[in-house]
């Protein structure tokens, strides 16, 4: 099943995470951004070298449009944790897959079309309850600015993930998506670092092995995320990957336990059950949809070439 590849998306993710925070003591947000894009679109230049491919796209404006997006959101993300508790930031960022529910719902009902996929939707809120469990967000009156910046950092990222489902769609493949993404991302990058260095020569801290290593294995991380979570979004069912990408919160919580040595008590194991279960009822919800449909692909397949439907025995 395609939608699978946000499995292996979630897992180079929360490397990418586990590195990010070991990063920031040696760089600034900026500098990280900045050098993950220009690793991001190395690697897919040599991607290309290797195996061919163009980076020609005909589409030059869906990509502007879904890189601006995406960078604007991951910036709101990164600019709430210093606003919030990273449990809060990482929860109301993680509603990105409720805004899409939310947002196919209405594109649904816009177009009288009644077939929304309820059983999906709610195997996503069970998942966000989960999320909620595990990561047990502290929230109060005083941090309603940051708490609206990462709530909206969701809602972006919902936008950009439908963005990235639509080039699919399109025929773009993922490596371009990336590629473009990254550009976006470095370009962003510089131009943050510009700002930090008050307008003149761009700010950059001094490098160390430590630090390089960290800078280029994110930076791999991200870019075989991205390009797996395309494929997800290109090739499977766009409710069902959201779903699957809640995994990246098991995987991060199990390198803060083997890294930081981090501890959950029942709540957090009971948020990751609730977790697991909710992406093996979307899997199944999914599975058990697509078997008439891939029964009347293959009547009409044997109509075409015999001229006469299938029989039972």
């Amino acid at each position: 099943m395609q939608s699978l590849w946000m499995l292996f998306a979630s897992l180079m993710f929360s490397i990418m995470g586990v590195c990010v925070k070991l990063a920031a003591d040696h760089y600034s947000i900026a500098e990280i951004v900045l050098s993950r894009g220009l690793i991001g679109m190395l690697f897919i230049v040599v991607l290309i070298l290797l195996k061919g491919g163009t980076l020609k796209t005909p589409m030059p404006r869906q990509h502007l449009w879904r890189g601006v997006i995406g960078v604007i959101a991951l910036s709101m993300w990164f600019y709430s944790f210093s606003l919030l508790p990273v449990a809060t930031a990482t929860t109301l960022n993680y509603t990105s897959s409720i805004w899409l529910a939310a947002i196919l719902f209405g594109a649904a009902w816009w177009r009288g079309n009644s077939r929304f996929e309820w059983g999906m939707a709610f195997t996503i809120l069970l998942s966000f309850i989960g999320v909620m469990l595990l990561l047990r967000p502290s929230f109060d009156a005083e941090q309603t600015s940051g708490g609206m910046i990462a709530l909206a950092s969701g809602l972006l990222s919902a936008v950009a993930y439908l963005q990235v489902r639509r080039l699919g769609k399109l025929g773009e493949p993922e490596y371009r998506v990336v590629f473009y993404f990254s550009s976006t991302s470095a370009l962003a990058g510089l131009a943050g670092s510009i700002l930090l260095s008050g307008g003149g020569i761009p700010l950059w801290h001094p490098h160390s092995a430590q630090g390089l290593a960290l800078l280029i294995t994110l930076s791999l991380s991200a870019t075989l995320a991205q390009m797996a979570m395309t494929r997800a979004y290109r090739l499977g069912n766009p409710l069902l990957t959201a779903n699957l990408q809640y995994t990246g919160i098991v995987f991060s919580s199990i390198w803060g336990i083997l890294i930081w040595h981090d501890q959950m008590d029942w709540r957090g194991w009971l948020g990751t059950a609730v977790i697991l279960i909710s992406g093996l009822l979307a899997t199944f919800y999914n599975q058990k949809k697509a078997r008439p449909l891939n029964s009347l692909h293959e009547e009409k397949t044997v109509v075409a070439q015999t001229g006469s439907p299938r029989r039972g025995a």
